[in-house]
């Protein structure tokens, strides 16, 4: 059964809905820990620490996607919510071009102050020469791999998920086979799997591209445009929060390399390369759900429909809790395989690893709630209060850590850092949800809520405005509804392309 934006959310609706999400950004993250894995079995340990000081910094440049897919995502999903189809197209259509335009210009300047970068970090050396070397391959696909991370919140705008899903399973299954083919076949070392991993960035970038300049059954489609400054920067306002956790987790993350430089040489980079593969993963099921349920509360938000927000916000909670507890279980058991599965050739550095993991596995008990509650003022077109929960999360909990727990426990301290800023950041995301509450209305439902109805398509209150739009090639039509709570019947969940 399809699942429209304006239905009423169960949990299982809610965990249909945005399973397609959380995948995508699993396999999303897969990307590196490919990368990684054939570097480290088939390369070296030297060429493994390059890759993991370079690619913060490719990181940085594709967050971007990030920003306009998740502040755009809010602001369509509002305007769809308000019932202005025609505008929400064409403010997509907006973000998509100057998402190319942009990814196209950082390309080049990247390609520039590359070979300075990897020096700043502390690369030297072979050190240095490996950098640049995988560096600029990945930077030619720099706008591809923005509009990749982009269309991951845009096709749950558009309600397919699961055509979104698809082609991040194409993409993830050509980084898989390329790398086995030119790094472990062909022996082209840090080259080849830069290569992979350039080619699954255009699988990833492109196909959506095509899906939406030709007609489709979706609420999006790219078309004309006009320039819309106002909606450019509250795409920007809105995904500040997103950008600013990419990019600060890239910018700590060479803080981190440099602490290990510092306290365990080579070895400590390679080992904390293994917590961010680790990390990449395990919290991209955060953000998975985070962007995955999104539109939902932006259609809401815009449709004034405070009982599904205070819904969707409860059982999210719920969600995500159970998560994060599965997610420590998980980390805590899987120390010892993941650890050999990078380092059995190496004990040093297999033992410096194991040891990280069992104190970097914790910070998965509190990572959901600061990622969620960013991710759910973003909806709300919040960008001031998402930013100052990202901010502080990613940004100065972790630095404040990682430069003074390290005083007192050396390396040990450095694996800390990250638990003590996950902490304090689910403390303070949790006191925002709360005094924020009567602000949106999801702390309790005013007399004005819409009552709740079963969705037939139809009026749900006297005041609600139907409004319908052309769907698509197939002759369907989709109905947004102003301030009505959906009902549970649905239709067909298959995408009909």
């Amino acid at each position: 059964m399809k699942i429209h934006l304006y239905d009423r959310f169960d949990f299982k609706k809610l965990l249909r809905f945005t399973l397609p999400s959380i995948v995508m950004m699993i396999f999303t993250s897969i990307y590196t820990v490919i990368d990684g894995l054939f570097i480290s079995n088939f390369v070296g340990t030297t060429p493994f620490a390059a890759v993991n000081l370079i690619y913060p910094f490719i990181m940085i440049l594709g967050s971007i996607g990030f920003m306009f897919g998740a502040g755009g995502s809010a602001l369509v999903s509002k305007l769809l919510g308000e019932g202005n189809a025609e505008k929400a197209k064409s403010v997509f259509s907006l973000i998509v071009y100057v998402t190319v335009a942009l990814g196209a210009m950082l390309a080049v300047i990247g390609i520039f102050v590359l070979r300075p970068i990897a020096r700043l970090l502390g690369a030297e050396g072979e050190l240095l020469e490996i950098c640049v070397e995988y560096g600029r391959i990945l930077l030619f696909s720099v706008p591809a791999f923005m509009l990749q991370f982009e269309f991951q919140s845009f096709f749950v705008t558009a309600e397919k998920p699961h055509f979104g899903l698809a082609v991040t399973l194409s993409s993830g299954a050509a980084n898989i086979i390329l790398d086995a083919v030119l790094v472990a076949g062909l022996k082209l070392g840090v080259g080849g799997a830069a290569w992979a991993t350039f080619a699954s960035q255009v699988v990833g970038g492109a196909l959506p591209l095509l899906y939406f300049f030709r007609k489709n059954s979706s609420l999006l489609q790219l078309g004309k445009t006009r320039l819309d400054l106002r909606a450019l920067v509250k795409t920007c306002l809105n995904g500040s929060s997103e950008l600013l956790t990419n990019v600060s987790a890239s910018v700590v993350s060479m803080l981190y390399n440099l602490q290990q430089m510092k306290y365990a040489g080579e070895n400590g980079v390679a080992a904390y390369g293994v917590m961010m593969y680790v990390a990449f993963t395990f919290q991209a099921v955060f953000i998975g759900y985070s962007v995955g349920s999104a539109p939902i509360v932006g259609y809401n938000y815009g449709a004034k429909n405070s009982a599904e927000l205070k819904n969707v916000l409860k059982r999210s909670i719920v969600i995500i809790t159970v998560f994060s507890a599965a997610m420590l279980a998980l980390a805590e058991a899987l120390a010892v395989p993941l650890s050999l599965l990078f380092f059995r050739n190496d004990a040093a550095v297999y033992a410096l690893t194991l040891r990280g993991f069992r104190i970097f596995a914790v910070s998965f008990l509190f990572a959901g709630i600061g990622i969620y509650g960013s991710s759910f003022f973003t909806a709300l077109n919040n960008g001031l209060v998402s930013a100052v929960i990202s901010a502080l999360r990613t940004l100065v909990f972790q630095i404040a850590a990682v430069f003074v727990l390290p005083l007192f426990w050396k390396t040990d301290g450095v694996w800390a850092s990250i638990v003590v800023a996950e902490v304090l950041s689910s403390v303070l995301s949790a006191s925002l949800l709360a005094a924020l509450r009567n602000k949106y209305g999801y702390g309790a439902c005013p007399i004005s809520c819409a009552p709740t109805a079963e969705h037939d398509g139809t009026d749900a209150s006297t005041d609600t405005e139907v409004v319908q739009t052309d769907g698509a090639e197939d002759g369907t039509t989709v109905t947004d509804v102003g301030t009505s709570v959906g009902g549970t019947t649905a239709t067909d969940t298959a995408p009909s392309e």
